[in-house]
């Protein structure tokens, strides 16, 4: 298998050559990082005349080399791109596919230019803006409206890839013992989450929200759509990393969305506006939409999955405490 390495140009010019993603008379002249990856190796390749993305998935999580994982995803992900290519309103929006080698676990897609993710939300207290709420909103929206099955079946189903989710969002953050320390991450955590991963009628209704998590569904879900997944462009706002897509609850991923905008300390005002921004909103279960949002919340707090966050203790049990009554529907 060719491994992507940062320090070999050599041998990926070989490499891209022969998989015809570039002519003869091109060479990698610079490889560079685009950004702080978590799951894959992603290096933007120059070339002197272009740059592209160009991004390998392993056994493992590149940024936690110990946690195992689906080799296949990058596969996934192609699929994803395949797929909206005919919608260009959800194209717009993303990269477009250059290639795919599957046995080596390659994709290489268009190299959006200078950008910048998200999660800078986490970090300076900035407030997202409402047009950028808005159209965020308009992608998850056209995205669940464009792809909805009458009849569910098994394309990309994505299992081994929502397995690895299930594990991280809805068993590890609640179990007692599971060898990670909070203390680690900040001095009193552990303590401040005992009660959570105590509290049996929590981890019954968590339990009962990741079965919905696992089974099949028929909407086309991205997956992972978090402050990662954004990125502000010169050409505005765009979404990638739909490697954790999957057909099941549209709310799911809105979800995810609004349970990051809790995270980011964003103002009840502009969370309050996702409810006329989500086309088809008022269609939604909003028990089950509450409980993914509070188990996301936890998750972040309490889990492995660690976001960049300036948020004391006394804040964090606020949202541990707000996580927990939408779980429970209180």
């Amino acid at each position: 298998m060719f491994v992507l390495d940062a320090n070999n140009p050599e041998s990926l010019t070989d490499c891209l050559r022969n998989l015809n993603w570039m002519s003869a008379d091109e060479k990698v002249i610079g490889l560079s990082t685009p950004g702080a990856g978590n799951m894959n190796c992603v290096l933007r390749v120059d070339t002197g005349n272009r740059t592209f993305i160009i991004k390998q998935s392993r056994a493992y999580v590149e940024k936690y080399p110990q946690v195992a994982a689906p080799e296949e995803r990058v596969i996934i992900e192609a699929a994803f791109y395949d797929k909206i290519i005919d919608f260009p309103f959800l194209q717009d929006f993303m990269p477009k596919k250059i290639g795919v080698d599957v046995p080596n676990k390659l994709m290489a897609i268009e190299d959006l230019g200078p950008s910048n993710d998200f999660t800078i939300l986490y970090q300076d207290g900035e407030q997202m803006s409402e047009e950028a709420l808005e159209t965020l909103l308009s992608y998850l929206s056209g995205l669940h409206k464009a792809f909805v099955k009458t009849r569910i079946d098994d394309e990309l189903v994505n299992n081994e890839m929502r397995l690895l989710n299930h594990e991280h969002i809805f068993k590890y953050p609640f179990m007692e013992a599971n060898g990670f320390d909070l203390d680690t991450v900040q001095e009193g955590l552990q303590k401040v989450a005992m009660p959570y991963k105590k509290n049996a009628q929590l981890r019954q209704k968590v339990e009962v929200l990741g079965g919905l998590y696992l089974s099949k569904g028929k909407h086309l879900l991205h997956g992972d759509y978090y402050p990662g997944s954004w990125l502000q462009t010169e050409k505005g706002i765009k979404v990638i990393d739909p490697e954790f897509c999957f057909y099941g609850s549209r709310e799911f991923d809105l979800a995810v969305f609004i349970a990051h905008l809790y995270l980011s300390g964003q103002d009840d005002s502009l969370i309050a506006k996702v409810a006329d921004k989500y086309e088809g909103y008022e269609q939604l279960n909003k028990s089950i939409l509450n409980g993914f949002v509070g188990t996301e919340i936890m998750r972040r707090l309490i889990g492995l999955a660690q976001l960049p966050l300036k948020m004391d203790l006394k804040r964090k049990k606020i949202m541990l405490d707000l996580a927990s009554k939408l779980i429970l529907n209180e």
